[in-house]
C-alpha cells in the first residue's frame, strides 16, 4: 500500500499517454479532430510518430514524479491506450514511456497504479474513451478479448516491479443515464462507426470484471491491487465482489462538482449561498454512497478536482446583482447569506487572512483572486473530508492545456510571498484542473 495506513493520495498523469483535446489542444490544431482515435486517423503516419514523440518526450518528466513527491503524494494513476504495445495499426505504442514511468517512480518514492482507459470501439462515447460519440466494444467479442489480452500483458510486464500498486481494469464504462445525458453521444464523426452504441450493459460488466480478475490475479500474486470502476453505478456492487470470492480489489469511483451543476442554466441563475450549500450536500452525498458501498469492498476516489461554477464566477456581479466578498475567517457570502460555518472546516486555517492580504482591491473588498480562492479552500475541504471516508483519492490532473511552457511562464513569487499570495494578486491564467496550479495559488491550503 502507498501508506502505512493503506491511504492512498495520488494525482493522475491524464493527457500524457492518452489524449483528450481539451487537455492538449494544440496537438489537434491542425488535424480539427474532436478525439485521439480520429487525430490518429487523419494524420499523416510520419507526422503523426514525431507529433506523438515529441509529446511524450515533454509533457512529463523525472522532475514532475520529483515534484509530486515532494509535495506529499504517494501514487500517480496514469491513463493508458488500448494499442500501448504498438501492436495496433496505426496507433503508435507508448509502453517504453510507461517503463520510464516506472523507473522514476521507484527513484522518487512513489507507487503507479496502471489505468486502461480506452478501448476499441470505445466503453464511454467520451473523448477520454478514445473515440467519441461511440459505445460499441461491448457488442464485439473480438475486441473484449483484445482488451483481457492487454490487461494479461501489461501485469506481466510490471508485475515484479516494487512501484506497481496496481492495474484498473477499465475506466468509466457507461451506464444507460450518463449515455443519454452526455452531449457527446451523439457528436460521432462517422453515424455508421456509432450505430448500435449505448450502454455498457451491467450483466456483461459483471462477466468482463470477473474474466478480468481472473486473467489477472494469478499473474499477479497476490500483492498488487486489482481496481474496478463502478460504471457509475457505484451502490448497485454491494457484496458482489466478496461473492466472487475476489481479493485485493479496490472500486474507484468519481466525483467531480462540476458535474453536479446540471442543467448549466439553473445553476447559473442559483444564488452563491445557495450554490455553495448544494456542494456541501453533494460531498455528503458522495460520502454516503462511498461508506455504504465501502461495507463490503474498499473504495477509492479515482478523479476529483476543486473546479466549480461558483469560483469561476468570483469577481462578477452574481445574478442577484451583488459581489460577494470573503470574512476573515475565510468564509465566502453575500446578501443572501452566508455559505457556511466559516473556515472552522477547512483544516490548517490557511485561508484564515485571505481577506487581508495583498490581494484586496482597495477599501478592504477583497479582489477577484481573493473570492476564488476563498470559494477553492472551502469545497476543497469539503471534498477532502468526503472522501476521507474512502480508501483514498487521485486528484484530476497534474498537467494540462499549456502544457510545460504556460505553467512555467507565471511570474515567480514577490518576494517574502509564498506562491498562494502571488496567485491571489493574480490567478487569471491558473487552471483548477491542473494540480501545478491548485498548488501555486494555494487552492488548498
Amino acid at each position: 500500500m502507498p501508506e502505512d495506513d493503506g491511504r492512498i493520495n495520488g494525482v493522475n498523469l491524464g493527457g500524457w499517454l492518452v489524449l483528450e483535446r481539451w487537455m492538449t489542444p494544440g496537438l489537434f490544431r491542425a488535424s480539427g479532430e474532436e478525439d485521439e482515435i480520429w487525430l490518429h486517423r487523419s494524420t499523416d503516419p510520419a507526422e503523426l510518430e514525431r507529433l506523438l514523440r515529441r509529446h511524450r518526450d515533454t509533457y512529463i518528466t523525472e522532475d514532475d514524479f520529483r515534484a509530486i513527491s515532494a509535495h506529499g503524494l504517494n501514487l500517480v494513476r496514469i491513463p493508458v491506450p488500448f494499442f500501448i504495445f504498438g501492436d495496433v495499426p496505426g496507433h503508435p505504442g507508448c509502453v517504453e514511456y510507461l517503463d520510464r514511468a516506472f523507473d522514476w517512480a521507484e527513484r522518487a518514492g512513489l507507487k503507479v497504479l496502471i489505468d486502461l482507459h480506452t478501448v476499441p470501439g470505445s466503453q464511454n462515447g467520451f473523448d477520454n474513451g478514445g473515440l467519441t460519440g461511440v459505445v460499441r466494444w461491448h457488442t464485439t467479442p473480438r475486441q473484449v478479448a483484445f482488451a483481457l489480452d492487454v490487461l494479461e500483458r501489461l501485469a506481466r510486464r510490471y508485475r515484479d516491479r516494487p512501484a506497481l500498486y496496481g492495474i484498473e481494469v477499465l475506466n468509466e464504462p457507461v451506464d444507460r443515464l450518463t449515455y443519454l445525458m452526455s452531449p457527446s453521444s451523439s457528436r460521432a464523426k462517422d453515424p455508421g462507426e456509432a450505430r448500435g452504441s449505448g450502454r455498457v450493459p451491467m450483466r456483461f460488466l459483471k462477466r468482463f470484471y470477473r474474466a478480468a480478475y481472473r486473467w489477472l490475479r494469478p499473474v499477479l500474486g497476490d500483492g498488487p491491487v486489482i481496481v474496478f470502476h463502478d460504471g457509475f453505478r457505484l451502490n448497485r456492487w454491494r457484496g458482489w465482489f466478496v461473492r466472487e470470492g475476489m481479493r485485493g480489489v479496490i472500486i474507484d469511483t468519481h466525483a467531480y462538482l462540476v458535474m453536479s451543476e446540471r442543467p448549466e442554466v439553473l445553476f447559473r441563475i442559483l444564488p452563491d449561498a445557495w450554490l455553495m450549500r448544494w456542494y456541501r450536500l453533494f460531498a455528503a452525498w458522495g460520502a454516503r454512497r462511498i461508506r455504504r458501498a465501502a461495507r463490503f469492498t474498499p473504495v477509492m476516489v479515482g478523479e476529483w478536482c476543486v473546479a466549480n461554477g461558483l469560483a469561476a464566477r468570483m469577481g462578477e456581479c452574481g445574478a442577484q446583482g451583488e459581489v460577494a466578498s470573503v470574512d476573515a475567517s475565510g468564509g465566502a457570502f453575500d446578501g443572501y447569506g452566508a455559505f457556511g460555518d466559516g473556515g472552522a472546516d477547512v483544516g490548517d486555517g490557511a485561508s484564515g487572512d485571505v481577506g487581508s492580504r495583498a490581494g484586496d482591491a482597495g477599501d478592504g473588498v477583497p479582489s477577484p483572486a481573493a473570492r476564488r480562492r476563498a470559494v477553492y479552500l472551502r469545497v476543497a475541504a469539503m471534498q477532502l473530508d468526503a472522501w476521507n471516508v474512502s480508501a483514498g483519492q487521485v486528484y484530476w490532473s497534474y498537467r494540462l492545456r499549456g502544457g510545460r511552457g504556460e505553467f512555467d511562464r507565471l511570474a515567480p513569487p514577490a518576494p517574502g510571498m509564498g506562491d498562494g499570495d502571488a496567485a491571489v494578486m493574480d490567478d487569471t491564467r491558473l487552471d483548477p484542473w491542473d494540480l501545478r496550479h491548485v498548488w501555486h495559488a494555494g487552492w488548498m491550503g
